[in-house]
């Protein structure tokens, strides 16, 4: 399967972009293997959800933390989404 993201390397992690036109069915649960720091470059309405949990609206400037192997997912919203993300 290819990502629906594309990711650029840059000091301490990358920034990953999902297109407008990225499918929602690719936009899957999933976990990932080391804790995330997540900070929001860019967003239109995109929502993230932690699994059992209600989805919230991303903000952009705002950093979000992710644990190691905590299933959560991300809902499209109108336009792309760039996130700076840290691995810890």
């Amino acid at each position: 399967m290819v990502n629906p993201y594309q990711d650029v390397k840059i000091k301490g992690g990358f920034v990953r972009t999902f297109d407008e036109n990225v499918r929602e069915d690719t936009l899957i649960w999933h976990r990932d293997k080391r804790d995330r720091k997540i900070e929001v470059l860019e967003c239109d309405g995109w929502k993230f959800q932690r699994d059992n949990t209600l989805p919230v609206e991303l903000k952009e400037n705002k950093t979000y933390e992710v644990n190691a192997m905590e299933y959560h997912r991300l809902i499209k919203g109108n336009g792309k989404l760039k996130l700076r993300i840290k691995e810890l």
